[in-house]
């Protein structure tokens, strides 16, 4: 009797074994892939919605193909794409998430089919204007910072995390649309309109997020204030916070004016697209900032009416070929943010 150990048995014969075909789209057509995307961006933010809007058909299409593949990144990070299975944690599930993520997007790269539609159109775009990985990585690393509940220690976290949540998308947009891969003063402009947005997202947001137990205000600022964590949106606490949230909103102005700084450089299209988006999510900054201590008693917006005079203005500005802001003074690159490439 032969004392040598079993031969594993294959599941298949090895005639039958096949690699998968690359397959751009996953198989399905641009026009599906496209109908998929907009259906997403039809429950998006009224504010991207409207620029999605202002830019021309083909950037559009991108615009909403590179859209859905965050927002349903966003779901998987979350765990709002299946229930948590028996034992499982909120902690394990979002890592989880971020695991899928990164499978899905890795062949989605690659060119194979992943059999989720927005995975499959990100594929598309990526290779019809040449993402780099790294970028990608970037955006990625994004949602691992949410599923680990991630809170910033200095103002340096807090802005490395508004890259990674807003530049890093920001300048993939720019990419899709024509940004070459080595202007990177553009590129780096286009990274500040980004930041600037999720400045002004957190600044609205405190409350909120506050009942989803996270805080995105540095915990040196937390101190300076002499605010304990968690407990910043008491009552007795809101004078303090609002000098915080003015602190953000500042740092928001500075990217704003920093992204504006560009526009000129930028079609016609493009240029009234990226004044307007600037002009709405400043404007909600504004706000909650001129609120002072009241702003977390109600939720912050910019009213239908009023993003509609913002885009009126931003075609004003468009018009003339730049728009407020453009001799700020810029001195830094997205690159300073940017984490050890690899993901």
């Amino acid at each position: 009797m032969s004392s040598e150990p079993p031969r594993e048995r294959m599941l298949a014969p090895s005639r039958v074994l096949r690699e998968t075909p690359p397959q751009t789209g996953g198989g399905r057509t641009r026009e599906e892939l496209l109908d998929e995307a907009d259906a997403v961006m039809e429950r998006a933010p009224q504010s991207l919605r409207f620029a999605s809007r202002l830019l021309d058909k083909d950037n559009r299409e991108r615009a909403s193909l590179l859209y859905a593949w965050a927002r349903r990144c966003d779901d998987i990070a979350e765990g709002r794409d299946r229930p948590a299975r028996a034992g499982e944690n909120d902690s394990e599930r979002r890592s989880d998430g971020v695991k899928a993520i990164k499978v899905l997007t890795r062949r989605a790269l690659d060119g194979l089919p992943t059999a989720d539609p927005a995975f499959d159109g990100f594929g598309l775009v990526a290779r019809e204007r040449t993402i780099g990985e790294n970028l990608v990585g970037d955006v990625i690393s994004g949602f691992a910072l949410e599923a680990a509940d991630w809170v910033p220690r200095t103002e340096a976290d807090l802005l490395r995390y508004c890259y990674h949540m807003g530049g890093a998308p920001a300048v993939m947009l720019a990419r899709i649309m024509g940004a070459a891969r080595d202007d990177g003063d553009l590129l780096d402009r286009a990274c500040d309109l980004g930041m600037a947005c999720e400045l002004a997202n957190i600044a609205r947001d405190l409350s909120t997020d506050d009942a989803d137990d996270r805080c995105y205000i540095p915990l040196e600022w937390l101190a300076e204030a002499d605010l304990p964590p968690g407990e910043h949106l008491r009552p007795e606490h809101r004078e303090k916070l609002a000098l915080l949230a003015a602190r953000i909103v500042a740092l928001m102005e500075r990217h704003e004016a920093a992204a504006l700084s560009a526009v000129h450089r930028l079609p016609f299209r493009q240029r009234w697209a990226a004044i307007a988006i600037a002009r709405i999510y400043g404007a909600m900054g504004r706000k909650v900032r001129d609120a002072g201590p009241a702003a977390w008693s109600y939720r912050t917006v910019v009213t239908t009416g009023e993003k509609l005079r913002l885009i009126a203005g931003a075609l004003i500005a468009a018009l003339g070929g730049k728009g407020p802001g453009a001799d700020a003074p810029v001195g830094w690159t997205r690159h300073e943010f940017r984490p050890v490439p690899g993901w």
